[in-house]
């Protein structure tokens, strides 16, 4: 299982990017727990929202909730995160991980150490 990110870049406080995840597997995104995360320079990594493998559970980080949407495509095997009002503390690098939860199950992971494949991660960076 292969994961890309993309869709970081620079913006300014107050202003939204769209995270992309694209999943390179044959089964598709139905059979994974999908979730992103992120690491802030000098910090440890951080849970920010999760997606289950039926599409119907999601959950999101109490830092962003309100500001960050995830959701998916299944016919583009993508997931996404959508990052409204941006501010300077959610400069950090995002990534998404996937772990296989079963066919269209509720289950979601907020755990990054039950996570066993990752992508590289995309920067994202926000200016005050």
């Amino acid at each position: 299982v292969q994961l890309q990110a993309s869709g970081g870049g620079l913006v300014q406080a107050g202003g939204s990017l769209r995270l992309s995840c694209v999943v390179s597997e044959n089964t598709g995104i139905s059979y994974y727990a999908m979730s992103w995360f992120r690491q802030a320079p000098g910090k440890d990594r951080e849970f920010v929202a999760a997606i289950s493998s039926n599409g119907l559970n999601r959950f999101t980080a109490d830092s962003v909730k309100d500001r960050f949407t995830i959701s998916r495509d299944t016919a583009k095997n993508t997931v996404y995160l959508q990052m409204n009002n941006l501010n300077p503390e959610d400069t950090a690098v995002y990534y998404c991980a996937a772990r296989n939860s079963g066919y269209r199950t509720f289950t979601i992971q907020r755990a990054g150490d039950n996570m066993p494949y990752w992508g590289k991660g995309t920067l994202v960076t926000v200016s005050s």
